[in-house]
């Protein structure tokens, strides 16, 4: 009798157990609570609030749709959340309750054309966004060993880059400068210009004034149509900058899993640096190079590695970086240099000149083009580049007039040709220049440079006179 009564009551026990882990099923997340014990410039701390880094919760406050924000930090048997919008209105004593694991953002076809905010909602008042999947925002890069060797170029439409810099199908170039050199209007040719299948821009901490100037003046009607633009000004928190990045590489990789080439730009990896900045020292980071936390440069690899060759399609991720004082060796411009395919850097020199784009051939590098460029190419862009260091370094003495014309061939050849070399680089913002016009270009140049090289050297006598 007694086995029987045990029999019984363990199986009521089990079906109690079944009823309960269903009941858990059919809720997306467990509901957890706890209250607001205190608020300390942008973040809010909790007590016994288990929840885990990452999570979405909202603070019931006096506002009647809440606050949302993030868990940000975990101490002890407290959490420190980072609400998406201002502290204002916060209160100890505030309940919070947990309401998601982490973002996701609706990836799907109709986002072409379209506008959206840092958390991946519509922002151009054409209504939701049809179709397609949640996709968690948060992801690792592609395996390294089966990622496909960049063998392809991408043609961007811009002379210089794709004449001396050439860019492969799923390489990361960063844009280098201070602020006021360029870098929006280089994207925004690029952006109008490339033979991509579709571009996914980020404007991570940008100018309100300036989005709409990008969207309607850079960008333009046709750049638009085959966009994605993701937007995060400089006044919105912290943590919507940041995401803004994420999102804005999440659904890069949709379209490239789609079996497209995308080129993902983000306007500027160093602002998203910022906002990383704001929020690892809220939650109690230390701050280690000049102020940016360990946690930061712990993040810029697994944002940027994320970019590249899949087996259906490729990111080529172009990426801002506005260096502090024109410095290219301040702390995030030299992480990025050492985590990214090549450099454009834009010389201020060059911009005052009115050279746009002003992009400084010679302390720029693209690590792929060996790989994704004919020889012919190649050797001739080793050789117009050779002549303009030439120059370079003779430059003083020219422009103080020291140098005697017929004392260096070299000096000579460069006197003469540099002036070309400068045209062949500049371009209007409206103009578009297909890859194959700027290798025939540069081709051009170097054969024009060996038969002027290889003419009969006129007496230095002759030349002075």
């Amino acid at each position: 009798m007694k086995s029987n009564a045990h029999f019984l009551v363990s199986n009521m026990l089990s079906g109690l157990f079944q009823q309960e882990m269903a009941a858990l099923e059919d809720h997306d997340t467990l509901v957890l609570k706890g209250r607001v014990e205190r608020v300390i410039g942008l973040t809010a701390e909790l007590s016994d609030f288990p929840a885990p880094v990452g999570a979405v919760c909202r603070v019931e406050s006096g506002q009647a749709a809440g606050i949302e924000g993030e868990v940000v930090g975990v101490r002890a048997h407290k959490a420190t959340v980072m609400p998406y919008g201002d502290t204002r209105g916060l209160k100890s004593g505030d309940w919070v309750r947990c309401t998601g694991a982490g973002q996701t953002v609706t990836a799907s076809m109709d986002l072409l054309g379209r506008v959206i905010d840092g958390r991946g909602r519509p922002r151009d008042g054409r209504g939701g966004i049809l179709g397609g999947k949640n996709v968690p925002i948060h992801r690792t890069a592609p395996d390294p060993l089966k990622r496909t060797r960049i063998h392809r170029p991408l043609g961007t439409g811009v002379r210089v880059l794709d004449g001396f810099l050439t860019i492969g199908r799923g390489q990361r170039m960063g844009i280098f400068s201070g602020a006021g050199v360029g870098k929006s209007v280089l994207m925004g040719m690029i952006a109008r210009f490339t033979d991509a299948d579709v571009n996914v821009i980020a404007l991570v901490g940008e100018r309100g004034r300036e989005v709409r100037d990008f969207i309607e003046k850079d960008l333009g009607e046709d750049g638009l149509k085959r966009s994605v633009v993701v937007v995060a000004t400089g006044d919105e928190p912290a943590l919507i900058r940041v995401k803004a990045a994420l999102v804005a590489t999440t659904i890069a990789e949709f379209f490239r899993d789609q079996g497209l080439d995308v080129l993902l730009m983000m306007d500027s990896v160093t602002r998203m640096a910022m906002a990383l900045r704001e929020i690892g020292l809220s939650a109690g980071e230390p701050p280690a190079t000049k102020g940016y936390p360990p946690s930061v440069f712990a993040t810029l690899p697994r944002v940027l590695e994320r970019s590249g060759c899949s087996e259906n399609g490729s990111v080529t991720g172009i990426y801002t970086v506005l260096v502090e004082a024109d410095d290219m060796n301040e702390p995030i411009g030299d992480a990025c240099r050492g985590i990214l395919d090549g450099h454009v850097w834009l010389s201020r020199q060059l911009a005052v000149r009115n050279h746009y784009p002003a992009v400084s051939t010679l302390e720029s590098i693209s690590r792929v083009m060996a790989d994704i460029a004919d020889e012919a190419h190649i050797a001739a862009a080793g050789q117009v580049k050779s002549l303009m260091a030439i120059h370079k370094q003779s430059e003083e003495l020219i422009n103080i007039g020291a140098y005697a014309r017929g004392s260096n061939r070299d000096i000579d050849l460069a006197i003469e040709m540099v002036p070309e070399i400068l045209q062949f680089s500049q371009q209007k913002m409206t103009e578009r220049s297909s890859f194959e016009a700027a290798r025939d270009g540069l081709v051009s140049l170097a054969a024009k440079i060996s038969s002027r090289r290889d003419k009969p050297r006129v007496a230095q006598s002759e030349a002075r006179s």
